[in-house]
């Protein structure tokens, strides 16, 4: 949920991505798992949730949205042969959306 977005850079060759909830907003709901996923050094699958407009909503709800959209589009099946997941969640968030 990072603002900033940049928490798979190096993994990309220093290359920003779009967020999901940035696609989200351009596209609306048509969007593809290759839409919001990147391939990154050693085959690492990289996605940046983003967060919602500054003053406007809670970084909590943009992390729901992001792993509810890579569910709903297939991103943890087995097909995918995941090894594990990792999650970058920023630690001065105020809003207390999150409880790890």
């Amino acid at each position: 949920c990072d603002p900033k977005a940049d928490s798979t850079r190096l993994l990309l060759g220093g290359l920003a991505q779009k967020s999901v909830l940035d696609t989200l907003r351009e596209e609306g709901e048509d969007v593809e798992l290759e839409d919001i996923r990147k391939e990154g050094y050693g085959g690492t699958w990289c996605v940046e949730s983003g967060g919602p407009e500054p003053g406007v909503g809670c970084a909590g709800r943009g992390i729901i949205t992001s792993i509810n959209m890579l569910e709903s589009l297939g991103a943890y099946e087995e097909s995918e042969e995941l090894d594990y997941a990792f999650y970058d969640v920023l630690g001065d968030v105020v809003c207390g959306g999150f409880a790890m």
